[in-house]
């Protein structure tokens, strides 16, 4: 699995982002309706940042911030490392390992195109997985 492009890890994605300037909330919330982990900040298409989960427990949360009126550029990872979708799977885990972190934006000319996860390690098989547990999640919701 590891020998996968990153390409085809996330051909089917559809990328979020969001402005430096938008609060934790929002983004905490958009990044729960789209069912991610992490965010992509950019300013004028551009990749300035990214802003995860972990980030919002440790620098928000912990810290005893407001989520509401802390913008994202506050406790964002600035300039993050990146990388192309020309690359094996197998590279950005590696890089993920040595930096210690589980999201990487996938980039090509700076413009976000892509995030790829610990997670996608685990193949198609766990995608599958994870999508039926959302959907017996949504029902149950709906019962």
């Amino acid at each position: 699995m590891p020998s996968r492009k990153i390409s085809q890890v996330i051909g089917n994605q559809k990328i979020v982002t969001a402005a430096p300037g938008l609060s934790v909330l929002e983004a905490a919330r958009k990044m729960a309706q789209a069912h991610v982990g992490s965010i992509m900040i950019t300013e004028s298409d551009r990749l300035v940042g990214i802003f995860t989960e972990r980030d919002a427990l440790n620098r928000v949360l912990a810290a005893g911030l407001d989520p509401d009126r802390t913008p994202l550029s506050a406790v964002m990872t600035a300039n993050p490392q990146s990388i192309s979708a020309d690359a094996q799977l197998g590279h950005a885990l590696h890089q993920m390992f040595e930096g210690g972190f589980r999201h990487m934006p996938v980039v090509e000319n700076d413009r976000p195109v892509g995030m790829v996860s610990s997670r996608d390690a685990l193949g198609p098989e766990m995608v599958a997985f994870e999508a039926e547990l959302e959907r017996r999640n949504d029902i149950s919701e709906l019962l």
